[in-house]
């Protein structure tokens, strides 16, 4: 590790460079839904009563991993719009709302894991009130906030989905008092809107907008658009219905043991649009601004032939407006021929985005459209060629425009007069369990919802597997060669890679977290040179941290958050992404870590799946080139980003074990579209498996996905790795799933378990079976070998390759306060602490030495929810304790070997994500 004040120095350098990019992105990504007379933009004429207490306890992320960013500062609502000298404010209400937040704190749920409530308590308004606002002001904006995360989903109930009652009743009174009323979503996914339609004074609310969780610079950007600064360009990336029930998978969702995913393909607008376009309330693609623009096909060409061929479309784009610049997305769909594998009526192939255009300006945006993304998979063999991605013959036409609906037919039509073939493949991984799924039948013009049986499994995958060994190479012990010798072209690295031994390769599938002294302070794993005998070998220890949408370093260090994943895709910009991560990239550089686990890239299948925010769209090819675009940039910056859940971790409720079962078309179409896309275009090299299985297969265990689809088909060379803690099951017959099958995961070629308690790698982990086997024949050491060189080659091209090579020091030294401590006392082997917050001591010791370090804590939390403490001494960072559920019982968390002289030191104690209770502390001389 290099010196910490200048990671430090180096870390705020990033930050600040970061933040207005963050802070554009934000604004793109607000999607303005009403604009009625005009409310919008704000004029410096008119001014402003703020209702809700989202307005100062904004959200800026959701929960759980993806949102536990240690943020240096949150600009919220009111601070943004007072830091806009155009926005003139009713500073008398805004000084109500914080004197009633004052004794009304934001409610946390005492700060554990998956705990915060999806709501907040809203302060209760009446009539005095709201007319006194009105009488000095124009116009209102009601805030309303939602937050979710990881390990709960939202729900069909007041203060998830539906509003509370006091929220109902905050927008009627506004409603009743002002005739201009602006409703700001701060929130994470999207929720229930018949709020527009029931009440009276409903026709009060002229403006509505999804302002999301816009991670820390969320309260300017939202200042900007309210304002006029910036002319709002966001658009949905979801479609919302008007009823919950609605949507096609509202059936399939919420089982802990199963879900059927009856969709198939028709997900989102694929469904609407097809079946019950009157079912929407605002369609996919949706989105206005304070100009307007016209938007018509400039020219039309296609390049090459058949599956080769690219279709170019040329787009003019104009500013229409007379008033306000801003940007313009242009959207292209296609409308396929049903032939015999049935077709949504519209499909998003392509996309861009204008740059800031002035009254008046014009723009030629060029979409390139290759065949293979019109291209549909044959899973049963009805066109006669089964495991096969093709295009029927017919008339593929396409539409162009804003919103899905929007889109109107243009003079661009690639006919194709037989099949033609894309991509013949091999079936892998179909369903076990037979069903049937929604297809379209033609009926007097109109489709109708039928069904149809899927295919389930027809191949031999233990003969696959067995035909598919990779070479065993014979173990020859340390040659001398070392990791430095591959990166530099004097040694392969099958030659490097035999030197190690059973043991060693069982350690090097294993990583260590969470918070592994060996990596930057309170990251999420540590990974490759995890043991002494790995970095002899010159393989050093590369660090991973959570993301999506920031650093999350549980030590307490401070990161920028940036918007959440939703939010990222409605800019559909792929460019400023691209260089929004590029910075973020930079950040992780200066942080000495390797990989951001991120960006999150599942489909939004379901409204209520807790996790949405983390991910971009209900649609595969936006979530596909969003992914991209990050993914590139970070590696523009020299890091990577693991892609994830890979795949189909689509709901929350029973994460870790329900059966996410579909056709192999819907999981090739859509479920793994983004993930090929990101493999393929977005140069990934790290991908993270689920939680779940999928098709009766733990993703982590799945040799169809990890192996036949993403190395053999895709061509990827990169490194896979499990979901913390996660579950593996037989490759081959399903079945039971355990933590410490990880034979089953190396033959899968799922390269890493993540994660094992730190220090543990080398000692077997949660007692895995990785050696039996070896030892029972019913795994090789070429399996074992294999997954060791995807590792090392990640990691020859990660920053820590090029960082110098240090062995961890696992003893670090302290000096004592300059000062003796009138309060110091005397240090024993255990000093009591009994609290859950923060708390500090001030300790004399007597003897210098080496003392090994742990806590007794517990934590009322299942296992799989984390808590992390951080200890400061004399200000100094010193170490981490992460501690997962205990279920309350008393648990003994080592921390690391400290070396103390003789003198008096200070002790801070930090919950850095509270929720452990700390019982005491051991200082024991060793």
């Amino acid at each position: 590790m290099s010196d910490p004040i200048q990671r430090a120095n180096d870390a705020l350098k990033a930050q600040q460079i970061l933040a207005p990019v963050s802070r554009q992105a934000a604004a793109e990504g607000i999607v303005l839904l009403r604009n009625h007379q005009h409310v919008l933009p704000l004029l410096p004429s008119d001014k402003v009563s703020l209702f809700g207490r989202c307005q100062v306890d904004y959200y800026r992320s959701g929960t759980g991993s993806g949102g536990a960013v240690n943020v240096p500062y949150t600009v919220n609502a009111v601070q943004g719009m007072q830091n806009n000298q155009s926005i003139n404010l009713n500073q008398e209400l805004v000084a109500i709302y914080q004197d009633w937040l004052a004794n009304n704190p934001f409610d946390d749920g005492g700060g554990g894991w998956a705990a915060e409530p999806w709501f907040q308590h809203e302060m209760p308004l009446d009539d005095n009130l709201v007319s006194r606002a009105k009488s000095i002001s124009n116009k209102a904006v009601v805030f309303v906030g939602r937050t979710a995360g990881e390990d709960q989903d939202n729900a069909l109930t007041k203060g998830s989905f539906l509003l509370t009652d006091t929220e109902q009743k905050m927008i009627d009174t506004v409603c009743a008092h002002f005739d201009q009323v602006i409703v700001v979503l701060n929130v994470t996914n999207v929720i229930d809107m018949s709020w527009l339609d029931e009440g009276e004074n409903r026709d009060s609310i002229k403006g509505v907008l999804y302002s999301w969780a816009a991670g820390m610079e969320g309260g300017d950007a939202l200042a900007d658009i309210l304002s006029g600064d910036v002319t709002p360009s966001g658009r949905l990336t979801d479609s919302i219905a008007y009823q919950l029930s609605d949507h096609p998978s509202d059936e399939n969702f919420g089982s802990d043991v199963r879900n059927l995913y009856v969709e198939d393909i028709y997900v989102g607008y694929r469904y609407f649009e097809t079946f019950a376009p009157e079912k929407i309330r605002f369609p996919f693609g949706a989105g206005l601004s304070y100009t307007s623009f016209s938007k018509q096909l400039n020219s039309y060409t296609v390049e090459g032939s058949a599956a080769d061929a690219v279709l170019h479309f040329d787009v003019l784009v104009t500013n229409t407006g007379n008033q306000y610049s801003g940007k313009e997305v242009a959207s292209l769909y296609v409308t396929a021929p049903q032939g015999k594998l049935g077709q949504p009526i519209k499909a998003l192939v392509g996309f861009n985005k204008t740059s800031t255009l002035a009254p008046g300006e014009s723009e030629i945006l060029t979409i390139r459209v290759p065949a293979h993304v019109l291209s549909s998979y044959d899973d049963s063999g009805v066109t006669g060629h089964k495991s096969c991605w093709l295009l029927e013959a017919g008339d593929y036409q396409f539409s162009l425009g804003g919103s899905v609906r929007e889109a109107a037919h243009i003079d661009a039509c690639w006919s194709i007069k037989s099949t033609l073939i894309i991509d013949q493949v091999s079936e892998a991984l179909a369903p076990v369990i037979a069903f049937e799924r929604i297809k379209p039948e033609l009926s007097e013009g109109s489709f109708s919802l039928g069904l149809e049986a899927v295919n389930t499994r027809s191949i031999d995958l233990e003969k696959r597997i067995i035909d598919n060994l990779p070479t065993s190479y014979t173990i020859t012990g340390d040659k001398g060669i070392r990791l430095e010798d591959v990166k530099q072209g004097r040694a392969e690295m099958r030659d490097f890679i035999a030197q190690l031994n059973a043991h060693q390769l069982a350690t090097i599938v294993r990583g260590e977290g969470m918070c592994s002294p060996k990596v930057t302070p309170g990251t999420a794993a540590a990974f490759g040179g995890v043991s002494d005998e790995l970095f002899q070998f010159g393989i050093p220890v590369a660090a991973a941290s959570d993301g999506p949408s920031g650093i999350r370093m549980d030590s307490g260090h401070p990161a920028s958050q940036v918007p959440i994943g939703t939010l990222l895709a409605c800019t559909w910009n792929t460019e400023l992404n691209h260089q929004l991560y590029t910075l973020v990239g930079k950040e992780m550089q200066a942080n000495e870590i390797d990989t951001l686990l991120g960006p999150g890239m599942n489909i939004h299948r379901h409204p209520l799946n807790g996790r949405n925010f983390e991910y971009f769209s209900e649609d595969p090819f936006l979530t596909g080139k969003m992914a991209c675009a990050q993914t590139l940039g970070l590696k523009h910056a020299g890091v990577s980003g693991t892609v994830k859940h890979f795949a189909a971790n689509d709901q929350e409720t029973g994460r870790h074990h329900v059966d996410s079962v579909m056709s192999e078309r819907a999981l090739r179409e859509i479920h793994l579209k983004g993930f090929e896309m990101v493999v393929k275009e977005g140069e990934a090299s790290t991908i993270m498996t689920t939680y779940n299985p999928v098709n009766g297969h733990w993703t982590a265990s799945s040799y169809d996905l990890n192996t036949t689809i993403l190395r053999q088909e895709w061509g990827y060379t990169g490194i896979v790795m499990s979901d913390w803690w996660a579950k593996m099951n037989h490759c081959v017959s399903g079945g039971e799933e355990s933590i410490s099958f990880t034979s089953f995961m190396v033959r899968s070629q799922n390269d890493l378990y993540m994660v094992v308690e730190n220090d543990k790698a080398e000692h077997g982990g949660h007692n895995d079976d990785t050696l039996a086997a070896l030892d029972n024949g019913t795994l090789t050491i070429g399996e074992l070998q294999r997954c060791a060189m995807n590792i090392c080659r990640f990691i020859i091209d990660a920053p820590v390759m090029q960082r110098p090579l240090k062995a961890y020091e696992p003893i670090k030294p302290f000096s004592p306060k300059s000062q003796a401590d009138e309060h110091a006392i005397l240090l024993e082997s255990n000093t009591p602490l009994g609290t859950k917050n923060n708390t500090t001591r001030t300790i004399r010791v007597t003897q210098a030495g080496v003392y090994r370090c742990s806590v007794q804590a517990s934590y009322e939390k299942d296992s799989l929810a984390q808590s992390t403490c951080s200890l400061l001494i004399n200000d100094d960072f010193a170490m981490t304790f992460s501690l997962n559920g205990t279920e309350g019982k008393t648990q003994t968390v080592e921390g690391v070997p400290i070396r103390l002289e003789v003198g008096d030191y200070h002790l801070q104690f930090n919950f850095v994500k509270p929720g452990l209770y700390l019982d005491s502390l051991t200082l024991v001389q060793s």
